[in-house]
């Protein structure tokens, strides 16, 4: 009996771990295009400075899925892209604790790893924060970004490829992003192709500054943004612009200035104003229709 216990257990851990592993999708076959020669791993910090679990050194961008509870879903998908400055991913904060939210309103989410600058030793925040005074990083985040951007457009053409298998509705499939995430998602509003458009974007205290930012499409989709008046790197008024641009266009645009919230706020509760965005969120989807079966 208990010879039977021990397999039958190694066995529902066998199925769990089968399924488990797909649930992770490899965004390309083989090499990502244009970093063909990165050989590092990608690795994970658990404690951090931004006390929040971090991945980082991502050269094989994958989608980790988060679907709702069986007969929950309403078709509507979302590629999520956890920002970090471009050498780091908040996985949990601004990726799996937003796609786990998102669930529990009936959306099957899709949390991106894009590819990131490599970092110089095993702490890549402590790269982000020298950033800002050397050139030399700047540089390597600077040339991630195109790689970056294309890895979110990717994303949202493999999710429409694959709509049926997946479960979704090919015509409702939006991509969020926040800060260095944001880069990416408010990217995918630009040049975009029948294949790759997304049907809504959530640049959530993107950095996208109006240099970056492209000519406003006639069938550009509905945007929601969201920012804090007190964010520390000064995104408020990349925010501004991007709706601005929306807005002069006479295109769909919802803009949330929040008082207090500081950056990099995710899905986290602080007892700040800025805690409200998930909810106001949920509530534009559902003015959209992003929310009905």
């Amino acid at each position: 009996m208990l010879v039977r216990s021990f397999f039958g257990l190694l066995l529902v851990l066998f199925c769990t771990t089968v399924l488990t592993a797909q649930d992770v999708i490899k965004l390309y076959e083989g090499k990502a295009p244009g970093s063909e020669s990165w050989t590092w791993s990608e690795a994970y910090i658990e404690k951090t400075a931004w006390n929040t679990p971090v991945v980082f050194n991502v050269s094989d961008p994958t989608l980790t899925v988060i679907k709702p509870e069986a007969g929950k879903a309403n078709g509507t998908a979302v590629v999520i892209c956890p920002g970090g400055g471009f050498f780091a991913l908040s996985i949990e904060n601004e990726g799996l604790g937003v796609a786990r939210w998102l669930a529990t309103k009936g959306v099957t989410c899709f949390v991106l790893k894009y590819r990131l600058a490599k970092a110089s030793g095993d702490d890549p925040i402590k790269d982000f924060n020298a950033s800002f005074g050397d050139k030399d990083l700047q540089a390597k985040q600077t040339a991630s970004i195109p790689m970056a951007i294309a890895d979110g457009k990717q994303a949202i053409a493999y999710v429409r490829k694959n709509a049926a298998q997946l479960g979704v509705d090919p015509n409702k499939i939006g991509i969020m992003g926040f800060s260095a995430g944001g880069t990416v998602a408010g990217s995918a509003g630009f040049g975009y192709t029948a294949e790759n458009k997304p049907d809504f974007v959530a640049p959530i205290y993107a950095f996208l500054p109006p240099e970056m930012q492209g000519a406003v499409a006639a069938d550009a989709p509905p945007m929601f943004i969201a920012v804090a008046s007190d964010d520390q790197i000064g995104l408020q008024t990349h925010s501004v612009a991007l709706y601005t641009k929306w807005n002069n266009a006479k295109k769909s645009a919802e803009l949330h200035v929040y008082n207090k919230g500081g950056h990099g706020f995710g899905i986290r509760k602080q007892q700040q104003p800025s805690d409200a965005w998930a909810e106001q969120f949920a509530v534009w989807m559902e003015y959209q229709g992003l929310l009905k079966k």
